[in-house]
């Protein structure tokens, strides 16, 4: 099959395009802390994440950070977030996390304890250079949630390459 100088053209286009979208920004992690769980996640337990903005005009990802286990019984995992700014109204969203797909095999990565990671912003902007706090609870209808080792928040700061 021969490929006509369009073809290639295209192709070559599309390639150089992808590139360029694929690396034309990098993240650092700015803030990467975990609680540990003890055994089971109470109804009530709520885990805080604090940390101190100082550069506002940058570009930021956020994400929840999940270790679960073997143990864990369901598919997946709902949580309460909530994010207190120093100014303005409280945030809160409730978040589901796939953790299995429907055959029971876990996504993300490891063996016996899985970790993912759930975007729950992207190239977000705070408002403010202040302290920022964090939580978690665990929104399942269990009132002692098993299989969860530990809960995380990850912050990467988003790098425009020039």
């Amino acid at each position: 099959m021969r490929f006509s100088t369009k073809e290639k053209l295209q192709a070559i286009i599309f390639s150089v395009s992808l590139c360029l979208f694929c690396f034309s920004c990098t993240s650092t992690d700015f803030y990467n802390q975990y609680q540990i769980i003890d055994e089971k996640w109470e109804k009530e337990k709520e885990f805080y994440f604090t940390f101190e903005i100082e550069d506002n005009s940058s570009l930021y990802n956020l994400s929840v950070e999940i270790r679960n286990n073997n143990s864990y019984p369901y598919q997946n995992l709902w949580l309460f977030c909530t994010e207190e700014q120093p100014v303005g109204p409280i945030w809160r969203d409730t978040i589901e996390c796939t953790l299995a797909d429907d055959f029971g095999k876990w996504y993300g990565t490891g063996m016996s304890i899985f970790h993912q990671s759930i975007p729950i912003r992207t190239t977000y902007k705070f408002p403010y250079k202040s302290q920022y706090t964090f939580s978690i609870r665990q929104g399942m209808r269990d009132s002692n949630l098993q299989g969860i080792e530990e809960i995380g928040v990850r912050i990467e700061k988003v790098i425009e390459k020039e």
